[in-house]
Formats: C-alpha cells, structure tokens, sequence
C-alpha cells in the first residue's frame, strides 16, 4: 500500500503546486496552463481524445503483436542455420539503427497517402522488432550446452530441443525485451505520426500536432497524458505477463524473505 501512497500523494502535491504557481504568476494558458484546464479541455475534447486513443492503440497493439511473431520466427531460423545468421542478422542490425524518422517519408510514399495508417504500422514494427529478435536469440544461445548434449544422447531432435529445453531458457528473456518493445512500438507510433506531415491520421500523435499548431495547449497535456497512461498500462500488462509465466519457476520471479 505505501508503494502507492507515496508516488500517489507525491503526485497530488507536484499537480498542486504547478495549479498555484501557474496562478500565482499569471503564467498564459497558451505557455503552461494548469491542470484545472487540463482537466477541462479533456472532458470537452474526451469524444475526440478518446477516438484517437483507440486509432493510436489500435495500431501499436497490431505492430508489436507483429514484432513479437516475426522477432521470434526469425530468431528460430537463426538459431536453427548460422548460414541464416551470417546473412540476415547485419540486415537486422541496419533495419534498427536506420533513424525511423529518416525512412518515414519514404514508406509514407511507398504505401500513399490514402494508406497512411499502414505506414505507421510498418514503421512502429521496425521499431519494436529488434528488441524481441536480439533477446530471443541471445536466450536460444544461452541453453546449458551440457544439457543439449544429453539431450542429443538422449535421441532428441533439434524439434525437441528448441521446444523443451531452448525456448523455456529464452522465456525470460523474450518477455524482458517484450517490456522493451511495448513501449517502443508505442513511440514508433507518435514519431512515425509526426514524421508522416499528414492529416489524413486521428491518432494522438496527429492530435498533439494539430493542437500546436492552434495554440491549443491543454489539449496537447491532455494527448501527452493520455499517451503516458497507455505506456504505463502497456509495461504493467506485460509485466503481468512475465509475473504469470514465470513465478513458479525462475529464479527472477521467485519471492525471497529479506
């Protein structure tokens, strides 16, 4: 209970102060207005807030579901034929270091305008892709030889050893890069949106530039909340997730007395 409390009251003091500091000094509402405002463009803008949410969720729940299959396909294949991995891991590694906001404008092109949600798709995918495959394939490594050569003592194929001794060794860390890429497909989203330059698109991102460019500044912390709240719901819904699948077993999830 305290590990709430804390933060939770914490926050109410910071939201106080900046109401009466903001107030006090007679700071614009088009500069820093207070959470009062916030809270009052929010419930007038809640319709429109609220559709934008769900086009921005929409696509970041597809783009990371896609990550997390892709990044795991091919991080079999290149546990599976070092050939594979020689020739596709560096292609893997200039796909992650290419800036997002560089390549946007031509996958914006490439899929057109009237497309532009499958642009977004495709660059938060970028995105969150190399985190599930370079922690997927480090956990495939890092399976206690000892134990693969008893398994192949033992008459298993490579079949059985990826699924009964590789992949529950990689579990954690394929979950530990899921947290990673949750939040990044969420970010691939918002820059891809801004990188687009284009109305066509509802989503968040789309909301806290239009309402820039209208001086609209409560709705602009309204979108950036929003946004934090769908980040925080994101790691905890994974967190959760790692929680349910590892607690019985590994050593990470285990509780220990103090």
């Amino acid at each position: 209970m305290t590990r709430i409390l804390i933060p939770l009251t914490l926050g109410i003091v910071v939201l106080a102060l900046w109401e009466f500091l903001v107030r006090h000094f007679g700071v614009p509402k088009f500069v820093l207005p207070p959470p009062s405002a916030i809270g009052a463009d929010f419930a007038q803008a809640f319709p429109k807030l609220m559709s934008a949410t769900w086009t921005t969720l929409r696509i970041v729940l597809i783009a990371f579901a896609l990550a997390v299959a892709s990044g795991i396909a091919l991080a079999v294949m290149l546990n599976m034929s070092r050939a594979i991995e020689f020739a596709l891991y560096p292609y893997a590694v200039v796909l992650q270091v290419t800036p997002i906001v560089a390549v946007a404008p031509l996958i914006v092109i490439w899929t057109g305008y009237e497309h532009v949600e499958r642009a977004l798709l495709i660059l938060a995918w970028i995105v969150a892709f190399f985190p599930i495959l370079s922690n997927t394939t480090l956990g495939l490594k890092s399976a206690d030889h000892n134990l693969i050569d008893l398994f192949r003592l033992y008459g298993a194929s490579r079949w059985q050893i990826l699924r009964r001794l590789q992949f529950p060794t990689a579990l954690p860390y394929l979950l530990g890069a899921m947290k990673i890429s949750g939040g990044l497909s969420l970010i691939g989203v918002i820059v891809a949106e801004f990188a687009a330059g284009t109305g066509t698109d509802t989503g968040l991102g789309w909301t806290i530039i239009e309402a820039g460019n209208r001086l609209h500044i409560a709705t602009m912390f309204a979108a950036l909340a929003i946004l934090s709240a769908l980040g925080i719901a994101i790691f905890f819904a994974l967190t959760a997730l790692e929680w349910l699948l590892l607690h019985r077993w590994h050593e990470s999830a285990l509780r220990r007395e103090m």
